[in-house]
């Protein structure tokens, strides 16, 4: 099943996506619901954010070669880690599918994406064990982790390489039929593909997070955690489309604009 949140007369509520049709609904997926007559078009609906989050969770450094692409640009030995780690972000910076990354007048040219899996909690949950984890899963979505990589080397927190408004592009919606093993993560930058990996290609799988983080925290319904990227990540400019997508998921879009910056788009 395929959930998004969509504007209706001014107001957040979510809907059940079947193709091209949307169909609201009474309630949300993280309670009880149900359908409603209503059937609008998918192209005449606004997309938003899929959650905001209770909590806003990140793994970083997941992937094995993203490790060694920053090892190497920062001069130093790739560090793989040896446990599953959690960082946080903040809901200040989430934007939904179609809206626009604003690069603050004052960034460096060193503004990146990174394409990312979204987990999205689905119950509250302590203790989660390997065996039981993936049950307290609703979905997945996609996450935009939109970087200032010279912000990122001199803030300790990375309270604004990571959260600046607008850096988190996450969506289009949720999606709860999904085998892991079968995704494949490709990014494109103006059309032209960046990369692609298996998505399910990581250091420390979902599984492996899920166990580690309720061993201390407990999770609830909206929480989200997003997996971390693959690879090299390339500078977004003014002017850019980034495209992520992940299959049976979705895609996930954004312009890109610069504050200032006065040539037109297009």
């Amino acid at each position: 099943m395929r959930w998004a949140r969509i504007e209706r007369n001014g107001s957040p509520s979510y809907a059940v996506v079947e193709g091209d049709t949307v169909i609201p609904v009474r309630g949300s997926p993280f309670d009880a619901w149900e359908r409603t007559p209503e059937r609008l078009k998918r192209d005449a609906v606004k997309l938003l954010v899929p959650v905001i989050p209770p909590t806003f969770y990140a793994a970083g450094m997941n992937y094995p070669e993203h490790v060694r692409e920053v090892a190497e640009k920062v001069g130093q030995a790739p560090n793989l880690p040896t446990r599953a780690e959690i960082g946080y972000r903040a809901n200040n910076a989430l934007i939904a599918h179609n809206e626009t990354i604003v690069i603050p007048a004052d960034a460096t040219e060193q503004v990146q994406y990174e394409g990312e899996l979204v987990v999205v909690i689905g119950r509250k949950c302590k203790n989660l064990t390997r065996e039981n984890a993936l049950s307290a899963v609703l979905g997945y979505t996609i996450g935009n982790d939109v970087s200032e990589r010279t912000w990122q080397k001199q803030d300790r927190t990375m309270w604004r390489s990571k959260n600046t408004d607008t850096f988190k592009p996450m969506g289009p919606w949720i999606e709860t039929n999904v085998k892991l093993d079968d995704l494949v993560t490709r990014i494109r930058l103006n059309g032209e593909p960046m990369i692609a990996f298996a998505t399910n290609h990581m250091i420390f799988g979902v599984v492996d997070y899920l166990v580690a983080m309720t061993t201390r925290l407990t999770l609830h319904p909206g929480d989200v955690i997003w997996m971390g990227t693959e690879g090299a990540t390339a500078n977004i400019r003014h002017g850019d489309r980034v495209d992520i997508e992940i299959t049976g998921i979705g895609t996930l879009s954004n312009p890109v604009v610069r504050e200032g910056f006065d040539r037109p788009l297009g």
